[in-house]
């Protein structure tokens, strides 16, 4: 029998971040395009999500408010990015929890509202170094999770889903990554608080300094479903060998 792991479809998702689409995103060979053997999303600045799509490139935004319109200078809504044409969209990414000063309150109702307007979230969560340090990090991950009720997103009457991303906030944009095997430890303890029902199909992927050079040791475990790269995306030479290492697994 097909163990349930190898039918995790690996996600490999580009966070540009706000930066500009690097030379060569649209070449020929573009590392970016679509394959038929992981989902590969990019998630460009608002102002690229157009081109990037005309390119045929599966597309996400890097953040969505729940309402869906409003007087809120500066914010695009999960209503227009999916009537923009994005099927994805990141909720809770550290750096919003950060600057953006975004609640789990907050971020429960754009999961929400991502999964009924027909957008597939991807929901951050992480713990900080103090946490880490301290050896509390599966605790505050659990945190996290726990203010998002996963349970009610599986009864909605769509059949969209949404994936996690593990990124300790340590290890965001510091060069400095968690071990491949603290990763799995904290993806197994992530999956054993999802809803049962929904438990063994939903993908939990790694996001922290992933670089071409430790991709394939973090998809190598069975609990590591895909990676959230950032700086890595912005080289198409780097992300093509990320993109490998997801395809030879």
């Amino acid at each position: 029998m097909l163990h349930f792991t190898a039918m995790r479809r690996k996600l490999i998702a580009a966070n540009w971040k706000m930066y500009s689409p690097p030379e060569g995103w649209d070449a020929a060979d573009s590392p970016y395009k679509p394959d038929v053997g992981a989902d590969i999303v990019i998630f460009p600045s608002f102002l690229d999500v157009r081109r990037l799509m005309d390119a045929k490139l599966v597309v996400g935004g890097q953040g969505g408010r729940a309402e869906p319109h409003g007087a809120f200078t500066g914010d695009v809504s999960m209503a227009m990015l999916k009537g923009a044409g994005c099927q994805y969209v990141l909720c809770g990414h550290s750096e919003r929890r950060k600057y953006y000063k975004e609640t789990d309150a907050a971020i429960a109702e754009q999961v929400t509202a991502a999964i009924e307007c027909g957008l597939h979230p991807i929901l951050c969560v992480g713990e900080t170094k103090k946490e880490h340090d301290a050896g509390k990090a599966k605790a505050a991950v659990k945190k996290q999770l726990q203010a998002i009720p996963l349970s009610s997103y599986f009864l909605l009457p769509t059949s969209y889903s949404l994936s996690i991303a593990y990124e300790p906030i340590w290890a965001i944009g510091t060069g400095v990554n968690a071990l491949p095997d603290d990763a799995q430890a904290m993806h197994m303890s992530i999956r054993s608080l999802l809803p049962k029902e929904s438990r063994e199909s939903t993908r939990i992927i790694y996001g922290g300094s992933v670089t071409d050079l430790n991709a394939a040791d973090f998809l190598a475990h069975p609990d590591v479903d895909g990676l959230l790269v950032g700086g890595a995306s912005l080289e198409p030479k780097r992300f093509q060998s990320i993109v490998a290492a997801a395809l030879e697994i």
